[in-house]
């Protein structure tokens, strides 16, 4: 079974390093979990955002997304199961072997 990375993404900045870092991980054989929560949520409509479908797992915080003026937008790779509560990303931290804070 392949080690898990889990990334929590709450700020706005970073993107390019998410997308780094998840296809450095994955290149090492390891599975990739991200949670965007907070300004985090915002990563997921830029256009960037793209290169992450299919390279990871991830789930989006729906108070986050939505405190954000972001609800009815699309997530690209994502359907409505993707928005979570933080009890979702609780479970990535207990599932992942390691975990970063971007």
């Amino acid at each position: 079974m392949a080690e898990k990375l889990g990334i929590f993404v709450n700020t706005d900045r970073n993107l390019r390093h998410v997308i780094e870092i998840t296809k450095a991980a994955e290149r090492a054989g390891k599975e990739v979990i991200l949670f965007f929560s907070h300004k985090g949520v915002l990563l997921t409509q830029e256009t960037e955002f793209q290169e992450l479908v299919g390279h990871a797992q991830y789930a989006v915080c729906n108070v986050g997304f939505e405190a954000q003026g972001l609800k009815g937008k699309p997530v690209p790779g994502m359907d409505e199961t993707g928005f979570a509560t933080q009890a979702r990303h609780g479970e990535m931290i207990e599932d992942c072997d390691r975990y970063l804070v971007m």
